[in-house]
Protein backbone atom coordinates (compact mmCIF):
# COMPACT_ATOMS: atom_id res chain seq x y z
CA UNK A 1 0.00 0.00 0.00
CA UNK A 2 1.40 3.39 -0.81
CA UNK A 3 0.36 6.20 1.79
CA UNK A 4 1.90 9.33 3.03
CA UNK A 5 3.96 9.54 6.20
CA UNK A 6 1.78 11.61 8.64
CA UNK A 7 3.83 13.67 11.50
CA UNK A 8 1.21 13.59 13.66
CA UNK A 9 -1.47 11.39 14.60
CA UNK A 10 -4.74 13.13 15.55
CA UNK A 11 -7.81 12.41 17.54
CA UNK A 12 -10.94 13.01 15.32
CA UNK A 13 -11.86 16.98 15.94
CA UNK A 14 -14.66 18.28 14.15
CA UNK A 15 -13.67 20.49 11.29
CA UNK A 16 -15.83 23.03 9.20
CA UNK A 17 -14.11 21.79 6.29
CA UNK A 18 -16.00 18.41 6.64
CA UNK A 19 -19.25 19.92 5.32
CA UNK A 20 -17.45 21.14 2.05
CA UNK A 21 -15.38 17.75 1.66
CA UNK A 22 -19.53 15.90 2.59
CA UNK A 23 -21.22 18.48 -0.09
CA UNK A 24 -18.40 17.86 -2.80
CA UNK A 25 -18.64 13.28 -2.44
CA UNK A 26 -22.42 13.94 -3.21
CA UNK A 27 -22.06 16.73 -6.11
CA UNK A 28 -21.60 15.71 -9.58
CA UNK A 29 -18.03 16.23 -8.91
CA UNK A 30 -17.15 17.69 -12.33
CA UNK A 31 -14.02 19.89 -10.99
CA UNK A 32 -11.24 18.55 -8.64
CA UNK A 33 -11.51 19.80 -4.96
CA UNK A 34 -8.29 21.38 -3.87
CA UNK A 35 -7.70 22.21 -0.36
CA UNK A 36 -5.23 24.52 0.28
CA UNK A 37 -3.57 25.39 3.57
CA UNK A 38 -0.41 25.68 5.91
CA UNK A 39 1.15 22.70 6.56
CA UNK A 40 0.00 20.88 10.26
CA UNK A 41 -3.64 22.37 9.95
CA UNK A 42 -5.21 18.76 9.24
CA UNK A 43 -5.76 18.65 5.65
CA UNK A 44 -4.15 15.28 5.32
CA UNK A 45 -6.05 13.14 7.96
CA UNK A 46 -10.02 15.16 7.34
CA UNK A 47 -9.59 14.23 3.66
CA UNK A 48 -8.63 10.57 5.02
CA UNK A 49 -11.66 10.42 7.42
CA UNK A 50 -14.41 11.48 4.86
CA UNK A 51 -12.54 9.85 1.10
CA UNK A 52 -12.16 6.63 3.55
CA UNK A 53 -15.94 6.92 4.89
CA UNK A 54 -17.53 8.13 1.63
CA UNK A 55 -15.18 5.68 -1.13
CA UNK A 56 -14.81 1.94 -0.72
CA UNK A 57 -11.69 2.82 -2.52
CA UNK A 58 -9.48 5.47 -0.90
CA UNK A 59 -5.76 5.72 -2.68
CA UNK A 60 -3.40 8.25 -1.33
CA UNK A 61 -0.28 9.71 -2.50
CA UNK A 62 2.01 11.61 -0.80
CA UNK A 63 4.06 13.90 -3.90
CA UNK A 64 6.50 15.07 -1.34
CA UNK A 65 7.39 11.38 -0.44
CA UNK A 66 7.27 9.88 -3.87
CA UNK A 67 9.64 13.12 -4.48
CA UNK A 68 11.93 12.52 -1.70
CA UNK A 69 11.72 8.45 -2.47
CA UNK A 70 10.51 6.80 -5.61
CA UNK A 71 10.04 8.95 -7.64
CA UNK A 72 7.47 8.00 -9.19
CA UNK A 73 5.44 10.40 -10.81
CA UNK A 74 8.57 12.80 -11.10
CA UNK A 75 8.56 13.08 -15.18
CA UNK A 76 4.33 12.16 -15.49
CA UNK A 77 4.25 12.61 -19.72
CA UNK A 78 0.14 12.78 -19.89
CA UNK A 79 -3.12 11.50 -19.01
CA UNK A 80 -2.07 7.58 -19.78
CA UNK A 81 1.17 7.60 -18.41
CA UNK A 82 -0.48 9.02 -15.03
CA UNK A 83 -2.78 6.07 -14.95
CA UNK A 84 -0.15 3.56 -15.58
CA UNK A 85 1.89 4.96 -12.51
CA UNK A 86 -0.91 5.00 -10.71
CA UNK A 87 -1.92 1.20 -10.99
CA UNK A 88 1.94 0.53 -10.26
CA UNK A 89 1.53 1.88 -6.62
CA UNK A 90 -2.46 1.23 -6.02
CA UNK A 91 -3.41 -2.01 -8.19
CA UNK A 92 -6.83 -3.09 -7.37
CA UNK A 93 -8.42 -0.28 -5.35
CA UNK A 94 -8.97 1.12 -8.98
CA UNK A 95 -12.23 0.86 -9.91
CA UNK A 96 -14.50 3.84 -11.20
CA UNK A 97 -15.50 8.06 -10.51
CA UNK A 98 -18.26 6.69 -7.96
CA UNK A 99 -15.99 4.33 -5.96
CA UNK A 100 -12.65 5.58 -6.28
CA UNK A 101 -10.85 8.71 -5.00
CA UNK A 102 -7.46 9.50 -5.67
CA UNK A 103 -5.85 11.92 -3.08
CA UNK A 104 -2.87 13.87 -4.31
CA UNK A 105 -1.04 15.26 -1.13
CA UNK A 106 1.29 17.78 -1.06
CA UNK A 107 0.61 18.07 -5.00
CA UNK A 108 3.56 21.87 -4.90
CA UNK A 109 6.27 18.83 -4.71
CA UNK A 110 4.96 19.04 -8.55
CA UNK A 111 3.93 21.76 -10.28
CA UNK A 112 3.48 20.27 -13.29
CA UNK A 113 0.62 18.31 -11.70
CA UNK A 114 -1.08 21.01 -11.20
CA UNK A 115 -1.53 21.51 -15.45
CA UNK A 116 -2.14 17.49 -15.27
CA UNK A 117 -5.15 18.03 -13.24
CA UNK A 118 -6.95 19.39 -16.06
CA UNK A 119 -7.13 16.81 -18.13
CA UNK A 120 -7.51 13.92 -15.27
CA UNK A 121 -10.49 16.34 -14.66
CA UNK A 122 -11.80 16.05 -18.31
CA UNK A 123 -11.61 12.35 -18.35
CA UNK A 124 -12.99 11.81 -15.40
CA UNK A 125 -11.67 8.48 -14.80
CA UNK A 126 -11.85 8.69 -11.14
CA UNK A 127 -12.63 11.51 -8.38
CA UNK A 128 -10.03 13.75 -7.03
CA UNK A 129 -9.11 15.55 -4.23
CA UNK A 130 -5.77 17.26 -4.10
CA UNK A 131 -4.10 18.81 -0.91
CA UNK A 132 -0.99 21.45 -0.65
CA UNK A 133 0.49 23.96 1.10
CA UNK A 134 1.54 27.63 -0.13
CA UNK A 135 -0.35 26.99 -3.60
CA UNK A 136 -0.62 30.48 -4.44
CA UNK A 137 2.81 30.45 -5.15
CA UNK A 138 2.84 27.29 -7.13
CA UNK A 139 -0.19 28.24 -9.07
CA UNK A 140 2.06 31.67 -9.67
CA UNK A 141 4.20 29.61 -11.02
CA UNK A 142 2.56 27.29 -13.24
CA UNK A 143 2.32 28.04 -16.98
CA UNK A 144 -0.74 26.84 -17.30
CA UNK A 145 -3.43 26.86 -14.58
CA UNK A 146 -6.53 24.29 -15.01
CA UNK A 147 -8.98 27.30 -14.48
CA UNK A 148 -12.82 26.11 -14.74
CA UNK A 149 -11.50 22.45 -13.64
CA UNK A 150 -10.83 22.89 -9.84
CA UNK A 151 -12.50 24.40 -7.18
CA UNK A 152 -10.22 25.85 -4.38
CA UNK A 153 -11.17 26.11 -1.17
CA UNK A 154 -9.15 27.10 2.05
CA UNK A 155 -8.15 25.50 5.19
CA UNK A 156 -6.84 26.61 8.75
CA UNK A 157 -5.53 26.09 11.75
CA UNK A 158 -9.42 25.68 14.33
CA UNK A 159 -11.25 28.99 15.21
CA UNK A 160 -12.17 29.56 18.69
CA UNK A 161 -15.77 27.72 17.15
CA UNK A 162 -13.84 24.59 16.43
CA UNK A 163 -12.44 25.30 20.06
CA UNK A 164 -15.14 25.25 21.78
CA UNK A 165 -16.59 22.20 19.47
CA UNK A 166 -13.41 20.12 20.88
CA UNK A 167 -14.20 21.39 24.50
CA UNK A 168 -17.67 19.40 23.98
CA UNK A 169 -19.49 23.39 23.83
CA UNK A 170 -22.50 22.41 21.92
CA UNK A 171 -24.06 24.28 18.96
CA UNK A 172 -26.82 25.20 20.70
CA UNK A 173 -25.31 27.13 23.06
CA UNK A 174 -22.68 28.64 20.40
CA UNK A 175 -25.98 29.88 18.35
CA UNK A 176 -27.32 31.56 21.69
CA UNK A 177 -23.95 33.26 22.24
CA UNK A 178 -24.35 34.54 18.33
CA UNK A 179 -28.12 35.34 18.87
CA UNK A 180 -27.06 37.01 22.11
CA UNK A 181 -24.65 39.19 20.78
CA UNK A 182 -26.40 40.34 17.64
CA UNK A 183 -29.03 41.19 20.47
CA UNK A 184 -27.09 43.33 22.82
CA UNK A 185 -27.60 40.77 25.37
CA UNK A 186 -26.14 38.72 27.52
CA UNK A 187 -25.65 35.17 29.32
CA UNK A 188 -25.71 34.64 33.32
CA UNK A 189 -22.05 35.85 34.67
CA UNK A 190 -21.19 32.41 35.52
CA UNK A 191 -21.29 31.23 31.95
CA UNK A 192 -19.62 34.51 30.65
CA UNK A 193 -16.63 33.62 32.90
CA UNK A 194 -16.58 29.90 31.84
CA UNK A 195 -16.59 30.81 28.10
CA UNK A 196 -13.92 33.66 28.70
CA UNK A 197 -11.72 31.61 29.98
CA UNK A 198 -12.02 29.20 27.04
CA UNK A 199 -11.16 31.49 25.32
CA UNK A 200 -8.00 33.00 27.04
CA UNK A 201 -7.02 29.26 26.83
CA UNK A 202 -7.49 29.61 23.36
CA UNK A 203 -5.26 31.98 23.05
CA UNK A 204 -2.37 30.24 24.63
CA UNK A 205 -3.00 26.66 22.60
CA UNK A 206 -4.10 28.29 19.46
CA UNK A 207 -5.53 26.14 16.61
CA UNK A 208 -2.97 23.69 15.62
CA UNK A 209 -4.83 20.13 15.94
CA UNK A 210 -1.74 18.54 17.67
CA UNK A 211 -1.63 21.47 20.16
CA UNK A 212 -5.24 20.96 20.92
CA UNK A 213 -5.73 17.40 21.13
CA UNK A 214 -2.37 17.85 23.73
CA UNK A 215 -4.12 20.11 25.46
CA UNK A 216 -7.29 18.13 25.73
CA UNK A 217 -5.21 15.14 26.30
CA UNK A 218 -3.30 16.47 29.20
CA UNK A 219 -4.57 20.06 30.28
CA UNK A 220 -1.16 20.89 30.56
CA UNK A 221 0.31 24.50 28.26
CA UNK A 222 4.08 23.64 29.12
CA UNK A 223 3.33 20.16 26.56
CA UNK A 224 1.47 22.48 24.17
CA UNK A 225 4.09 24.97 24.08
CA UNK A 226 6.45 21.85 23.11
CA UNK A 227 4.45 20.69 20.48
CA UNK A 228 4.26 24.11 19.01
CA UNK A 229 8.19 24.50 18.97
CA UNK A 230 7.97 21.03 17.22
CA UNK A 231 5.83 22.41 14.77
CA UNK A 232 8.21 25.55 14.23
CA UNK A 233 11.12 23.36 13.66
CA UNK A 234 9.92 21.09 11.64
CA UNK A 235 8.42 23.95 9.32
CA UNK A 236 11.33 25.57 9.72
CA UNK A 237 14.10 22.68 8.16
CA UNK A 238 11.73 22.22 5.63
CA UNK A 239 12.12 25.43 4.85
CA UNK A 240 16.09 26.04 5.11
CA UNK A 241 16.03 22.60 3.09
CA UNK A 242 13.66 23.66 0.00
CA UNK A 243 15.94 26.92 0.20
CA UNK A 244 19.01 24.79 -0.42
CA UNK A 245 17.44 22.56 -3.05
CA UNK A 246 16.61 25.72 -5.27
CA UNK A 247 19.93 27.75 -4.78
CA UNK A 248 21.56 23.63 -5.93
CA UNK A 249 18.77 23.92 -9.10
CA UNK A 250 20.35 27.41 -9.63
CA UNK A 251 23.92 26.93 -9.84
CA UNK A 252 23.22 23.36 -12.00
CA UNK A 253 20.81 25.72 -15.03
CA UNK A 254 23.76 27.96 -14.46
CA UNK A 255 26.62 25.77 -14.73
CA UNK A 256 24.97 23.83 -17.85
CA UNK A 257 24.10 27.30 -19.54
CA UNK A 258 28.19 28.27 -19.29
Amino acid sequence: MYFCTVKYSYDMLRRKIQQTLKEYFSSDRSKILIIDGARQVGKSYIIQHEGRAAFPNFVEINMIDDRDGARVFADVKGTEDFYVRLSAVAGRRLGTKDNTLVFLDEIQAYPSMLTLLKFLSDEGRFTYVVSGSLLGVTMHKTLSIPGGRIQVEHMYPLDFEEFLWANSVGDELIESMRTKFKNGESHSDGLHRHMLELFKTFLLVGGLPQAVNTYLDSQNIYRVRKIHEEIFNLSRNASISMMWKRKRGRRHATTKTT
